[in-house]
């Protein structure tokens, strides 16, 4: 990491010295303010489009997902369980998971209270990335 980030270091800096380069030799004065402006938004507008794909692009995992078993039935989780945890990681209010699984809201509290309590967490948050530690969901 951080030889890619020297490297584009050296990209900026090598472009703000040409751009200085060329207001000496007045090709910028003589073009007019809104092109100039518009020519340097567009450049760094692709340098950040290029910079954003390189730096997050995904790659596809070779392992397919298998859930950890062994884990589910160490802590006693039901399937009810791993179903509201699984669709808990899809960022739904408890009404919606309610609607989704066709319980109650209150069933639905219940339900993550009885998780949260299995997982020894206090958040969703902390409950989805202990479930994705173990491997329960994807």
């Amino acid at each position: 990491m951080g030889w890619r980030l020297f490297g584009y270091a050296v990209i900026l800096g090598g472009t703000a010295a040409l751009l200085q380069w060329l207001d000496y030799l007045h090709a910028i004065r003589s073009m007019p303010g809104d092109i100039y402006v518009a020519v340097l938004a567009i450049g760094f507008m692709a340098l950040g489009l290029w910079a954003g794909n390189r730096l997050t692009r995904r790659r596809a995992s070779a392992i397919p997902f298998e859930r950890n078993d062994a884990a589910i039935r160490s802590l006693g989780l039901s399937p009810r369980e791993c179903e509201l945890l699984a669709l808990l990681a899809s960022g739904r209010s408890n009404k919606e998971l309610a609607r989704e699984l066709g319980i109650s809201p209150n069933t639905v509290k219940t339900h993550l209270a009885r998780l949260f309590d299995k997982l020894d967490v206090g958040r969703r948050i902390e409950a989805i990335e202990k479930a994705r530690m173990l491997a329960l969901i994807e």
